[in-house]
């Protein structure tokens, strides 16, 4: 059958008659849009049970069982888990950290070349490619130390809203457990090592190989950031297609 707004809203009405409201509650379960076969109701929670109307549009919609909330105050936890450790972590620490480390990365060494101090290196006989660039790189070998502290605060934090809230914190734990699956945690350490990598090596390109003067040195710096942030970006994809499809 094909209903208009109005016989929707009294076949609703119909279905909450005999229920213990308020004259109140009554006159608000009506609807009050119907736009692409969307229809918004106010009033009635712990009322509908399931019902099936087609809309004028052809579009089917289902007034849903509200007598408790669709969704589990589990679900936060588990969710926020998911969050943090896939991606909130590896991947928006590491873009952040672009921007932190390496623009210093980039700007250390670019003054270093601005300077002539990289062809005194040479001179000396040292190779000041791997005199600048190889400590770094060993240097973000502790990364993956950084990212244990962003998760470990990212789900305690939620722990923290949830409780200032009002929501039971036994709630948020059990979602935290449900359905963990120890891989997620290995496949978000293989990124951060591969973005380790990059923040270390794509940042010193920039400025061992910059040309110019002190204003170049600037400009380096935010050619590093977005190019770093782009391969990232690109290799959280990749990375992901690799381990997760």
């Amino acid at each position: 059958m094909q209903l208009d707004s109005t016989e929707i809203s009294e076949l609703i009405k119909k279905k909450i008659e005999g229920t213990d409201l308020s004259a109140e509650a009554r006159s608000e379960g009506t609807i009050v849009a119907l736009t692409d076969g969307i229809v918004r109701i106010h009033g009635l929670s712990d009322v509908m049970s399931g019902e099936m109307v087609e809309f004028p549009n052809n579009t089917f919609g289902m007034a849903l069982n509200l007598e408790s909330p669709l969704l589990s105050k589990t679900l936060i936890g588990f969710a926020t888990r998911q969050s943090v450790i896939l991606e909130f972590a590896p991947t928006f620490i590491s873009i952040i950290m672009a921007g932190k480390v390496g623009s210093y990365i980039t700007s250390s060494i670019g003054t270093m070349r601005v300077t002539e101090q990289i062809d005194a290196l040479e001179v000396m006989g040292i190779n000041s490619l791997n005199y600048l660039v190889f400590p770094k790189i060993i240097a973000m070998l502790l990364y993956p130390f950084v990212i244990t502290i962003s998760m470990f605060l990212g789900i305690i934090g939620g722990l923290l809203a949830m409780t200032l809230t009002g929501v039971p914190s036994e709630a948020y734990i059990q979602g935290i457990q449900t359905d963990f699956d120890g891989y997620h945690v290995t496949y978000s350490y293989v990124k951060t090592l591969v973005f380790s990598f990059v923040l270390a090596t794509v940042p010193a390109f920039h400025g061992y190989y910059m040309k110019g003067g002190a204003l170049d040195v600037g400009k380096a710096s935010t050619q590093s950031f977005y190019w770093t942030s782009i391969i990232i970006i690109l290799l959280n994809y990749i990375i992901t297609q690799l381990l997760l499809a």
